[in-house]
C-alpha cells in the first residue's frame, strides 16, 4: 500500500482513477487544484504523487516544481495530462518528473506504472540504507545513504580495494586498475589518492602494507 496524492480536476476521471487506486489497496487523497495539492503536501507525505497539469490554480507542473524545489522530496511523480507536444514533456521532466502519462489513459495502465515506480522507490530506499553501496553505473559510492563524492580516480580504487577484500594490492596494481596502462608517473599518486579516500570514508577500512601496498579490511 502506498500514500498517494492524485491531483485531477475532471470529477469523473479522478473518481474512476481514484477507485481503481483504492482496489489495488493504496490510500488516496483527492485534489481538484494545484493550491489544495500544495495544502496536503504541508499537511502530510506521500510516497507518490499522479499530477494533471492543467488544473485550477497552480498548475501541475507548479506544483511538481514545489515537490522538488520546496519540499527537496525524491517522492515519486508521476504527471497525467492532455497536452502531447514535446516542450511540455520536456518541461515536466526539468522538473525531475518520473513518468509522463498521455490522456485518455487507461486506468490499468497507469496502475502499472505505479507498481514499477514504488519498486523502484522501494528499491533505491533499501540501498540507502546499507552502510556502504558502490554504484557502478553512475561510478558513485553511498555510506548509509549519503554521497561519498568521489572522483572517478577515488571511485575505482575504491572499487578495486574493495572488491578484493584482505588482498594486498601493489600500487603498480591500483595503477593499473585506475589507468589501465596509460599513467606516466610517480607511483606515489596511489597514496595521495588513498590519503583523500580515507578523508571521505567515515570509517577505517584501508590498510596500509608498508613496503607492498594497500588493502581493504574485512572482519
Amino acid at each position: 500500500m502506498a500514500e498517494i496524492l492524485f491531483l485531477e480536476d475532471e470529477v469523473t476521471i479522478r473518481e474512476v482513477i481514484a477507485e481503481y487506486m483504492n482496489v489495488a489497496g493504496h490510500k488516496v487523497t483527492e485534489c481538484c487544484s494545484g493550491d489544495e495539492a500544495v495544502e496536503r503536501l504541508k499537511e502530510k507525505s506521500f510516497d507518490l504523487a499522479v499530477l494533471d497539469i492543467k488544473v485550477p490554480g497552480m498548475s501541475g507542473l507548479k506544483v511538481l516544481e514545489y515537490i522538488r524545489a520546496e519540499l527537496k522530496s525524491d517522492m515519486g511523480v508521476i504527471m497525467l495530462t492532455a497536452y502531447e507536444d514535446i516542450n511540455t514533456q520536456v518541461e515536466a521532466f526539468n522538473f525531475f518528473a518520473d513518468d509522463y502519462i498521455t490522456k485518455p489513459a487507461s486506468p490499468i495502465i497507469l496502475l502499472k506504472r505505479i507498481d514499477v515506480l514504488l519498486r523502484r522507490i522501494k528499491s533505491e530506499s533499501s540501498m540507502k540504507e546499507t552502510s556502504l553501496v558502490i554504484d557502478d553505473k553512475s561510478y558513485r559510492a553511498y555510506f548509509e545513504g549519503k554521497d561519498l563524492s568521489l572522483t572517478v580516480s577515488e571511485f575505482l580504487l575504491l572499487k578495486t580495494l574493495h572488491d578484493l577484500p584482505n588482498q594486498v594490492l601493489s600500487r603498480e596494481q591500483l595503477i593499473l586498475s585506475i589507468f589501465n596502462e596509460d599513467y606516466i608517473g610517480n607511483d606515489r599518486i596511489i597514496d595521495a589518492h588513498v590519503k583523500n579516500l580515507r578523508k571521505k570514508l567515515p570509517v577505517n577500512v584501508i590498510d596500509t602494507v608498508i613496503g607492498v601496498g594497500y588493502r581493504w579490511k574485512e572482519d
